[in-house]
């Protein structure tokens, strides 16, 4: 019954997450052979393959929405709204591929993206122009990302990285930054929250960043029945942000109520995802992997 109810569970869980191709696309980024960008023992396999990164990916789409030209630009171009699953979906195997893909697949990935950034342009509702390929901007997105993903595994992952594993991931991160574009993406965790300090006077909390905070975590679009189990996600993943991050976001913040249940509850959600979404053993033969 327990095998059951977690396989079905991890069912679920995979299809929204990864989408009627989901299957398919694991068998060819897990099977097709091949040297790939980072060895098995890399630590950015380790948090990529981590259920926290359900906490961490929310709170980075919150961080990223306080730079208001590239809000301005997933506004107006990303659909995120009218297909959210369609765009998590190609995150998600975006993230598969370049992380455990081979280097061919993990480059074509980038590739494609970087074709559709080229055609992403316009003006933010105060008149500034603005590139989806320019390299300030992709700094950013990559920047806030690397650092909630990383906060959230530091928080809520399975294993934890020691220090020197931290930079090591921000290492990793910067090997994918650059095939999209990025010139110098920073390389230590030092060197990460000097970049995202850099950013802070040009951050600010827009109609649609609001707008989107909003929808992210009052309004997603989920049956009613799992809004308590994404309320815990959607919780830790504002404990997640820097203080001045939910400030401009107008999102109270309730610290020892974040330590005592909010915390907590996001660890046992975390380990709950994870638990439905590693294949059991195997009564015999080598053990499934995923």
């Amino acid at each position: 019954m327990a095998r059951t109810l977690r396989e079905r569970a991890g069912g679920v869980l995979f299809a929204r997450v990864a989408g009627p191709q989901g299957p398919a696309n694991r068998e060819r980024i897990h099977a097709t052979p091949g040297p790939r960008w980072f060895a098995p023992d890399r630590p950015v396999r380790r948090v990529h393959g981590d259920s926290a990164m359900f906490t961490g990916g929310l709170a980075a789409l919150l961080l990223q929405s306080l730079h208001p030209v590239a809000m301005a630009a997933v506004s107006a171009h990303s659909g995120f709204r009218g297909d959210p699953w369609g765009r998590l979906q190609r995150t998600s195997t975006f993230l598969a591929t370049t992380t455990y893909g081979t280097a061919a697949d993990a480059q074509q990935a980038c590739d494609r993206v970087r074709a559709v950034h080229a055609t992403v342009h316009g003006h933010t509702p105060d008149g500034v122009p603005y590139r989806a390929s320019d390299p300030h901007l992709l700094l950013w997105v990559h920047a806030a990302e690397t650092d909630c993903f990383l906060r959230a595994h530091q928080r809520f992952g399975a294993r934890p990285l020691t220090a020197a594993e931290c930079d090591a991931y921000v290492e990793d991160t910067a090997r994918v930054a650059r095939a999209l574009g990025v010139p110098d993406p920073p390389r230590t965790v030092r060197g990460l929250d000097a970049c995202l300090d850099a950013y802070r006077p040009e951050l600010r909390a827009t109609r649609e960043a609001r707008d989107t905070a909003e929808y992210l975590l009052l309004r997603p679009p989920l049956p009613l029945v799992a809004y308590p189990f994404y309320g815990v996600l959607a919780a830790n993943a504002v404990a997640l942000l820097p203080t001045w991050a939910s400030r401009h976001l107008r999102i109270p913040r309730w610290p020892a109520l974040e330590r005592l249940a909010v915390r907590p509850l996001g660890g046992a959600a975390s380990r709950t995802i994870r638990w439905a979404m590693t294949p059991p053993a195997r009564p015999e033969g080598p053990p499934a992997t995923g």
